[in-house]
């Protein structure tokens, strides 16, 4: 019999969640207790949640659903991002249950569609729904292909959804053969190939802030815009994934899905509508449009690094080698700066400079659009003897917001210029939410919006622009690693890709 019990109100802020019952493969690892359910918390706090709602976790540990609730309750202590409501906590543990069991065997399936059907009848769930796989990359076609095997695929009157957590593959074949595996089963639109990186509000609003305001859109091409950087930086090194990020590296593990997610936001024609597909669509045509590199190029337009022993806020921390399962003569890349082209109307001749790396002065990411200079000849006969380029600067984390860069006079009664840098924080303008960066990704699954979710053509797209890098970087293995010290910009060769063009980096330490 269903249960009639009310969850705790607070204001509804947006479209409520449809019914559904939310299926996590790996509910007992740190994905789940760190983010999954805090965001799902989050989500009912804000009443963003049905109240026909229901969690299965799926775990090899042998423990019972009280076990898993209790366990769920001592964890949300620990990572709420904020203080927990009992009565509310209360009515959201009712809902989970556990199932114990290995993804890859076949006998687990029939006992998730029962237990499935019990949490449908208790929480009146209408047979929606949908799967989160917080897996390793190898289980996610067999789990897949198994939940269709015993109809848990299986959409008439109900929906039934996936999320694929990255890396979609390894390179591009492998990420073809996913997809093919994938859509096998499964179709398109069933398919949530998850990128948190799409969750931060500031990656959000690069639409808002260029559709929406006609001072923005009118500039933003090759005729007003120099050059466009995007940076991610991390100050830590590979923490406990040592043996995972071994077997990746910095190009794979961020290149063809985060920052080509930013990339193709930034350049991306104004779509037709905020529909899905809409926007989808204009974004894989910035990413069918990147320049391939030549096997040339690759040797004169990438940069690859290592990270030595260094300092890092203050602490003396070891090189990459000497990391936990990390091989010491490790030839795994830990920087990689890129320079690439998109060859269509609107952006030749502007390059787009990106890179990302571990063991950096500063953990933030940003999107500087740096625009041309203004002519030169109304200050020919002053003091001044350059003008600097204005810029716009995105900022995705950790603070998010926005800056814009231009020249004033400083005053005095000789011209001379000085930089003024325009900021605009969330948190100052709008408050803040607590927040995961999970809470609108899920939300968005639960209401059928894929809009910051890839397709696969995306996803093969990515792994195109990597290509060539890989197939080089394969055949002529790095000499100097390390090559920078941990606490630094990466490589000097990193400086130098914008040097030769008369640029250089915009760095933040914060």
């Amino acid at each position: 019999m269903a249960q009639t019990e009310v969850m705790p109100t607070t204001q509804i802020v947006g479209k409520l969640g449809d019914p559904c019952a939310m299926v996590i493969f790996g509910a007992a690892g740190d994905l789940t207790r760190r983010k999954l359910v805090p965001a799902l918390y989050n989500l009912a706090k804000s009443q963003l949640l049905s109240r026909e709602f229901a969690i299965v976790g799926v775990a090899r540990a042998a423990i019972s659903t009280e076990d898993f609730r209790n366990r769920m309750s001592q964890d949300i202590k620990q990572f709420a991002t904020e203080p927990v409501d009992t009565d509310l906590w209360e009515w959201f543990t009712r809902r989970m249950y556990y199932l114990p069991g290995n993804f890859g065997d076949k006998n687990l399936y029939p006992k998730l569609k029962d237990l499935l059907d019990t949490a449908d009848k208790d929480h009146s769930t209408h047979g929606n729904h949908f799967y989160y796989l917080a897996t390793g990359a190898d289980f996610s076609a067999p789990i897949v292909e198994q939940l269709a095997a015993v109809g848990l695929m299986e959409e008439d009157d109900r929906w039934r959804r996936v999320i694929v957590e990255k890396p979609f593959g390894h390179d591009l074949e492998s990420a073809k053969a996913l997809n093919q595996q994938l859509l096998q089963v499964a179709r398109e639109n069933q398919i949530y190939r998850i990128d948190h990186y799409l969750g931060k509000e500031t990656v959000q609003n690069i639409l808002a802030l260029r559709f929406a305001n006609g001072i923005f859109e009118p500039i933003w091409n090759r005729r007003y815009i120099d050059h466009v950087q995007i940076s991610v930086a991390e100050t830590v090194g590979v923490e406990s994934r040592g043996s995972y990020y071994d077997q990746a590296g910095a190009l794979r593990d961020m290149v063809p899905n985060h920052i080509m997610q930013l990339i193709s936001l930034t350049a991306m024609e104004p779509p037709v509508s905020f529909r899905a597909d809409a926007v989808r669509d204009e974004q894989a045509k910035i990413l069918h449009a990147i320049q391939p590199l030549s096997s040339e190029e690759v040797l004169s337009k990438t940069v690859r690094g290592q990270y030595g022993e260094g300092l890092s806020g203050g602490q003396r921390v070891p090189a990459y080698r000497s990391e936990d399962s990390v091989p010491p003569d490790s030839r795994t890349e830990t920087f990689v700066a890129m320079k690439l082209q998109i060859d269509n109307w609107r952006w030749a001749d502007v390059p787009f400079y990106l890179r990302t790396g571990k063991r950096m002065p500063g953990h933030n990411t940003h999107i500087v659009i740096q625009f041309r200079r203004a002519p030169f000849v109304l200050f020919r006969d002053t003091p001044v003897e350059n003008l600097m380029p204005n810029q716009l600067v995105l900022h995705i984390q950790p603070e998010e917001g926005i800056s814009l860069r231009f020249a004033a006079k400083v005053p005095g009664p000789a011209m001379r210029l000085g930089a003024v840098d325009m900021n605009f924080e969330y948190a100052d303008y709008f408050g803040t939410r607590p927040s995961t960066g999970y809470e609108r990704l899920l939300h968005d699954c639960m209401i059928g919006d894929a809009t910051l979710f890839q397709r696969a053509d995306m996803v093969e797209a990515g792994w195109c622009v990597v290509s060539p890098a890989l197939d080089v970087w394969k055949a002529l293995p790095p000499r100097n690693f390390p090559n920078y010290a941990a606490g630094t910009w990466g490589p000097k060769e990193a400086d130098e890709l914008l040097e030769r063009d008369g640029r250089r980096w915009r760095n933040f330490e914060k």
